[in-house]
């Protein structure tokens, strides 16, 4: 259940094509669904801006395949993430027109068009950092907001991302993937006004800690407006970037 379909319930009972005891048990139906070694939340897209998002990485491909073919019974989108091939594979055959991004390690399926004209920037300091940055793009795209990708634009050519700035100041919403020092966010921050959605990657050499020195660098940076999530965690940052344009209504 989410929001589309109880507000098209709804307005199937205003107009009497359905009665109020078939409202009433659509709507006591349980929360969730046990399916033994998981408990679906079948209403997540009702209280949330996000459907309910399956994190594969640790689960049998099986369980996911099945996890995923219920959600498909009950939602036009889906997504999975940190998904393998064979988890991909798996899923497959029970929702054929599920789609993978390799590289983003992400399943996906979305329906046309955009739920909003406000965009959101998708800038990496690297190549390395796009595994994590096509992520954070497909996860809002599935969810149907237009991203604008700006990728290899780190500070060791800071002219690189003084170039894309009339692109980075019209969107709605930053996101910056960036490993190694994360100097990228608060460069950001500092030149635009839009919130800033910072995410450290795991990219770097040894002092980088896999990506903690770039963790704490985005966490400390004195530019105003910059938020920070966990360590590669791309879907983290598209689900920030979507409730903040969702909850600005102007």
């Amino acid at each position: 259940m989410n929001r589309e379909n109880t507000r098209q319930m709804l307005e199937k009972f205003r107009s009497g094509s359905i009665s109020l005891d078939q409202v009433l048990d659509m709507l006591v139906q349980e929360p969730f669904t046990d399916m033994g070694f998981a408990r679906i939340d079948d209403h997540r897209s009702l209280r949330d801006t996000f459907c309910e998002v399956v994190f594969c990485q640790g689960k049998e491909p099986a369980q996911v395949a099945e996890i995923m073919e219920h959600l498909a019974a009950q939602n036009d989108r889906l997504l999975g993430t940190r998904a393998s091939e064979e988890v991909f594979l798996a899923v497959k055959e029970r929702v054929p027109d599920i789609c993978y991004h390799p590289r983003a390690r992400l399943l996906y399926r979305s329906v046309p068009g955009w739920r909003t004209e406000k965009q959101v920037a998708v800038v990496t300091a690297g190549t390395a950092d796009l595994p994590v940055a096509e992520e954070a793009a497909l996860c809002l795209e599935t969810m149907g907001v237009p991203v604008v990708r700006v990728f290899d634009v780190g500070v060791a050519g800071i002219h690189r991302v003084l170039h894309n700035l009339p692109v980075i100041r019209e969107v709605q919403v930053v996101i910056v993937v960036a490993g190694m020092d994360g100097a990228l966010a608060s460069v950001v921050g500092g030149l635009t006004q839009r919130p800033v959605i910072a995410v450290p990657t795991s990219v770097g050499y040894g002092a980088s800690f896999n990506g903690l020195a770039a963790l704490l660098s985005m966490l400390n940076t004195c530019a105003p407006g910059v938020g920070v999530v966990n360590i590669d965690n791309g879907y983290g940052a598209a689900a920030l970037a979507l409730a903040i344009i969702e909850s600005n209504h102007g």
